[in-house]
């Protein structure tokens, strides 16, 4: 589990391709703390650490990863928002992210509003998923409150530290972006679904 708090940007530095697998070697100030089998958030998709070096560690996608999020995209030098899990007795900064991305979304638009940013997404609406006004969503792993919601899109405000611990910083529109969905909402939904 984890919260959607970002810890540190990671640097890809090796693409490993094993059949339909991609083992990726992440550079990170995160690394050294590492250790084989922790689960760490990678733009919301929670990986399994498969090894560790002095400053990289290695991390395995399959398929159907690399195809429903933007993982699949990444390439030597692509930066990426990193989080480990949240320890027992932590506290929950954000809110509740399961590290499974419900589908991509493409940013739209960036407004500079001179001090903070607003970014735009538009989202395909056919797997069902919902956003709610004031709720929250995970993009690319990053703990985020909903406003302008509509049936397929939605408008985050990013502030400056946001921004700049993460990779909002080098996001443009046209961009495919990872989505989790509030898994409350998800619930609601599906008991709501059940029950009609």
């Amino acid at each position: 589990m984890f919260t959607g708090i970002i810890e540190a940007i990671g640097e890809v530095r090796e693409l490993q391709f094993e059949g339909t697998n991609v083992t990726f070697r992440i550079q990170s100030p995160l690394s050294h703390e590492l250790k084989i089998d922790q689960s760490v958030s990678h733009n919301g998709v929670c990986l399994t650490v498969v090894g560790v070096d002095a400053d990289t560690y290695y991390v395995t996608a399959i398929d159907e990863t690399l195809r429903k999020s933007n993982l699949g995209s990444l390439k030597i030098g692509s930066h990426i928002n990193l989080e480990r899990c949240m320890p027992a007795n932590g506290r929950f900064d954000g809110h509740i992210v399961q590290g499974h991305v419900d589908q991509t979304a493409v940013c739209t638009r960036i407004q500079d509003e001179n001090g903070s940013w607003l970014f735009d997404f538009e989202y395909d609406t056919a797997s069902g998923n919902v956003t709610v006004e004031k709720g929250s969503i995970s993009i690319n792993g990053v703990s985020l409150t909903v406003f302008n919601s509509e049936a397929n899109r939605f408008r985050v405000a990013i502030i400056p530290y946001t921004y700049e611990h993460t990779t909002f910083s080098s996001l443009r529109e046209g961009d495919s972006v990872n989505l989790e969905f509030d898994i409350v909402g998800k619930y609601v939904k599906r008991l709501l679904g059940l029950n009609a």
